[in-house]
């Protein structure tokens, strides 16, 4: 079998030995004599998978069983834009959000829909280039949300913000497990599987379970996550196949050393990319200038010359890379590693920037 560069910001990548184990358990899981398709999710064989998940991801994320409650969910993060809201925030209530990107404005548009929305910060001012720094928090503010990972702009935060005694809720979407940050620090978090995590269908939601008890009541049954914190994720049918394929990814991260060694690989393999774009300014404009701010599983550039990038796309895809042309909204070109993208992936792109640099 063949395998590309993929660089596809999501649906993305994912570990072939997972694609490998998934496609047995697609025939039979379990020696059930069924397929993880056809198994009822209130069955002994998809329940060990559905406990084994929820107890994996609390542990590599390091987060206390007893404090914290995992909820599968489906709809992805823009779901999560507005369920939110709707649990957490009220009309005579006001929420703080760093404006970072698409994404973050997409919540925040959803969020002025529940109660008053502050803006603490912005960066659409540089068109999204960079993270700010400085946060005009509100005294009272329900929670402060932020994008941790911007998917179509290529920034990233590289420490969280301070946010006092407000609770701190975020979109981790594009770079839950890439690195080892103290996610005990979130009163929530929430992430749609497909880019770094699994196969699309499946959303991640985590929560402090003291803040959970603070949620709305008054909401429809299926949009309160006390429903599904309630039910184990089981109120209605899961996204099956999605959370089988999500522990298979989180056992394979704990067999390659945690989220320590996801960081330190993924530091690597960006820099890597980062450092042949910056051999070359003449010929190449990062869209992220501030290394701080720069994402390590979105590399977003430009061509000084933009009359060559069919030429730069069509060397790429002579080189069995596809995924590089940029989100429709910003144009140029994104490289996105998540953790299953291979080293050998970005000394490949590396090689070739500088090649077409040269010539």
């Amino acid at each position: 079998m063949k395998r590309i560069y993929n660089f596809s910001a999501g649906p993305a990548i994912l570990p072939e030995e997972v694609l490998q184990q998934a496609s047995a358990g697609v025939l039979e899981i379990d020696g059930s004599g069924m397929s993880i398709l056809e198994v009822s999710h209130r069955g002994p064989h998809y329940e060990a998978i559905h406990h084994d998940a929820e107890s994996r991801l609390l542990s590599i994320l390091g987060l206390n069983p007893a404090e914290w409650q995992p909820i599968f969910l489906g709809g992805g993060a823009s779901l999560q834009f507005a369920m939110l809201p709707m649990n957490f925030l009220s009309a005579d209530q006001s929420a703080d959000y760093v404006n970072t990107g698409e994404w973050s404005s997409k919540a925040i548009k959803e969020a002025k829909r529940y109660g008053t929305v502050n803006i603490a910060a912005s960066s659409e001012s540089d068109k999204f280039a960079s993270i700010p720094r400085e946060l005009n928090l509100s005294p009272d503010a329900a929670y402060l949300h932020i994008t941790t990972n911007n998917t179509i702009e290529g920034t990233e935060y590289s420490d969280l913000p301070s946010h006092g005694k407000t609770p701190l809720i975020a979109d981790c979407s594009s770079d839950i497990f890439a690195r080892n940050i103290p996610y005990n620090q979130f009163h929530m978090l929430y992430a749609g599987a497909q880019k770094n995590a699994g196969p699309a269908g499946l959303t991640i939601v985590l929560v402090r379970k003291d803040f959970l008890e603070t949620a709305n009541t008054n909401l429809p049954t299926m949009l309160s996550y006390k429903t599904h914190a309630a039910s184990g994720s089981l109120y209605n049918t899961p996204p099956v196949f999605s959370i089988y394929v999500f522990d298979l990814v989180l056992k394979w991260i704990e067999d390659r050393g945690g989220l320590e060694n996801m960081e330190r690989c993924n530091r690597r393999k960006a820099a890597l990319i980062y450092d042949a774009l910056d051999e070359y300014p003449d010929i190449y404009d990062p869209a992220v200038t501030n290394k701080a701010d720069r994402s390590l599983m979105n590399v977003t550039f430009r061509l000084k010359d933009k009359e060559r990038e069919a030429e730069f796309l069509a060397g790429a895809k002579h080189r069995d890379m596809d995924g590089l042309k940029g989100h429709r909204s910003v144009g140029g070109f994104r490289a996105s590693i998540y953790n299953a993208f291979p080293e050998t992936g970005c000394a490949a792109l590396a090689a070739y920037l500088r090649e077409f640099a040269r010539s």
